[in-house]
């Protein structure tokens, strides 16, 4: 080998070693080969079917007339592990052939990759190739194509690719024997992957949710008026039987006094017709009517006396008041049943959470549920699933969600009303339903399947 020549390949060796991307390797393929073997056109072809550089050219037209010629040309050539092949017109078949004089010098090298199968370069020029030449073009072939892997560029996973590496492996090699199927390094990682995605996970999904009364009593107007006082205030204890709020009395007072001052009326006329009865004919006959006038008049003042009675509302039990800002009740007129409070016992909280339609998976009773509050993070509730209702509520903001209720496993000092986000537990699923869950359901959701 010449001492210049192998200077030259020792420095291409240096800069390819150093190239920092594809482009610089397939520039010095078909471009910086030259200094060590002269040519007049150099072409680099992946196994792809596309020509991938040319010399003398910066940017392919890959839909020129030139280069689908020669793509097809490098698909016809063989690839023998990286062994040099003279090629010419004669060595092509067909029209291919023919056009060779068209665009190419007389002598042409192909030079494979020693894959074998992703792809080679092609040289020609006008006079014959010398062994020197093709020697070194080789050799600088070898150590490219080390330099064009190290950057991550694998060899197509084509039909002759997989051919190959089928021949390879049938064929004996008595310095390294292979080891069984079952040892080799890619079974085992297949096999660790497919175990670790089959290994069974609790399914869980996350909801708003937050600590609510289990059993409150709930209050409601018990007649149409309007609120004129409360007794209580938020979140203060009361006991069985302690007024909570009273109505506007006033027209009921005005009410019932007109009520008496008729039923006073009706017993004096009464009185009358019956002392007169007992000389008159006729007024003894008018006692039934006035009778019946009296006892109207009673029934009016006892409804209206019940009715102020119950203008006072007292505590249906002991507990905590769970209310909003009295004032806002004060003054305004409320319709009979509408809830103005709640009375909770103390120690009475459960979990209440909204299941979104999307993540509504099946939830079994006394699966596990944990409240993971806003106010206090770190310190989760633990509860035990009590029902999921089967009909879907509108929420406040628009959407649809399944209400769940579950029972703290024990009792707790956080107040009721907290908000945070509820985590469920369904099933045991593999790893690898549960990762791919909600991307599976978005993808059917989108293409109807």
């Amino acid at each position: 080998m010449e001492p210049q020549a192998l200077g030259v390949l020792l420095d291409m060796s240096r800069r390819a070693r150093e190239a920092g991307d594809h482009a610089v390797l397939s520039f010095m393929a078909v471009n910086d080969s030259h200094a060590l073997a002269p040519f007049r056109q150099a072409a680099m072809w992946l196994a792809d079917g596309a020509v991938h550089a040319l010399s003398g050219v910066v940017q392919i037209e890959a839909n020129a007339p030139y280069a689908q010629w020669l793509g097809r040309v490098c698909a016809g050539l063989p690839g023998a592990n990286g062994v040099p092949a003279l090629v010419d017109a004669g060595t092509l078949p067909g029209a291919v052939g023919a056009e060779w004089g068209d665009w190419l010098p007389a002598f042409g090298l192909w030079i494979p990759f020693p894959d074998g199968v992703s792809g080679g370069w092609l040289f020609a020029r006008d006079t014959h190739w010398r062994d020197i030449d093709i020697a070194l073009l080789a050799e600088w072939m070898r150590i490219w194509h080390h330099a064009w892997r190290a950057l991550g560029v694998r060899a197509p996973w084509s039909w002759r690719h997989l051919r190959n590496r089928g021949a390879a492996a049938a064929a004996p090699l008595a310095a390294a024997p292979r080891r069984p199927w079952w040892r080799r390094p890619r079974f085992l990682w297949t096999s660790a992957v497919v175990l670790l995605l089959a290994f069974p996970v609790r399914l869980t999904v996350l909801a708003p949710g937050e600590l609510v009364p289990a059993r409150p009593a709930v209050v409601r107007a018990p007649l149409e008026g309007v609120i004129g006082s409360f007794a209580v205030k938020p979140n203060h204890r009361v006991a069985a039987g302690q007024l909570l709020f009273s109505f506007d009395d006033a027209p009921l007072q005005a009410r019932l006094e007109v009520s008496r001052q008729g039923l006073a009326g009706a017993l004096a006329e009464y009185r009358q017709a019956a002392q007169l009865a007992l000389s008159e004919e006729k007024s003894k006959s008018q006692l039934a009517m006035l009778t019946a006038k009296v006892e109207e008049r009673q029934a009016e003042a006892d409804y209206l006396g019940g009715q102020l009675e119950r203008s006072r509302v007292l505590a249906p039990q002991s507990g905590i008041v769970l209310m909003d800002d009295p004032s806002e009740w004060i003054g305004r007129p409320v319709a009979v049943g509408e809830r103005i409070l709640r009375v909770a016992a103390p120690g009475d909280v459960e979990v209440e959470a909204w299941l979104p339609l999307g993540d509504a998976i099946p939830l079994r009773a006394g699966a596990g549920a944990t409240l993971y509050l806003n106010a206090s993070p770190l310190a989760p509730v633990g509860a035990r699933l009590r029902y999921v209702a089967h009909d879907a509520l509108q929420r406040p903001d628009g959407g649809y969600a399944y209400r769940v209720r579950a029972t703290l496993d024990g009792a707790t000092t956080h107040r009721v009303g907290l908000k945070g986000t509820a985590k469920l537990a369904g099933d045991r699923v593999p790893l690898v339903y549960w990762v791919l869950r909600r991307p599976l359901a978005a993808i059917r959701q989108t293409i109807g399947y």
